[in-house]
């Protein structure tokens, strides 16, 4: 698993990366994204785990970090009044279109079983079947590094999750606990939604608190 400063990326870095391998297929009238659009992708309630609030500036120094390390460029469309933004993972890490949406689909949701990331990559790469995303899966766990790996059951569980790796070993296992906590207080009934709203706010919150100190730390490199 990838552990070097440039290879290990934060959870904004994580979350822009994704909306915009995301909106490249979803919306590809208006792909490359400008900074105000891709502002609102980041802050998008639906289909994020956590769901995030970002400034544009946040995101626009985001994406010259991103830039530094190769994963985003800047494209200024002739006529355009502002610069817009596309990803470069598909180039950075060789994967085809059906590598690349399992691998945003955890990028975006967290932790998810193969059937859960079959049933959400649809509008991204449309899988014939579970086997084929399986395949798709077990390619980004053979790459070196690998950018996904096949957790063990957690206990009372009938089905495997996977996860990427490109936040690191400790975010992978935050991930885990965050997962296991909440699926160990969280059971049906009446709290069963206020109590996953809570661990989704807990979550942007570690999250918010981690970037501020990488900022805070940088101020004395």
């Amino acid at each position: 698993m990838p552990e070097a400063d440039d290879a290990v990326l934060d959870p904004f870095e994580i979350r822009v990366l994704a909306v915009l391998a995301e909106k490249e297929a979803l919306t590809p009238d208006n792909y490359p994204l400008s900074l105000n659009s891709l502002t609102n992708g980041c802050n998008q309630v639906s289909s994020r785990e956590p769901v995030m609030s970002i400034s544009e500036q946040t995101v626009a120094d985001i994406l010259q970090r991103l830039m530094q390390k190769k994963l985003v460029a800047a494209i200024q469309q002739a006529g355009a009044r502002v610069v817009k933004y596309e990803h470069r993972m598909r180039v950075k890490w060789v994967l085809e279109q059906d590598k690349l949406a399992p691998l945003v689909v955890l990028m975006l949701r967290g932790l998810q079983t193969a059937g859960e990331i079959r049933s959400r990559s649809g509008r991204i790469h449309e899988f014939a079947s579970l086997s084929e995303l399986e395949r798709s899966l077990q390619f980004l766990i053979d790459k070196y590094p690998p950018l996904v790996v096949k957790l063990p059951l957690a206990p009372g569980t009938k089905e495997a999750r996977y996860g990427h790796t490109l936040g690191g070993e400790d975010a992978l296992k935050q991930q885990e606990m965050a997962a296991s906590y909440s699926a160990s207080v969280v059971s049906p009934g009446a709290h069963h939604s206020q109590l996953e709203q809570e661990v989704v706010a807990l979550r942007a919150e570690v999250a918010e608190l981690r970037q501020q100190f990488e900022v805070f730390k940088k101020q004395f490199e």
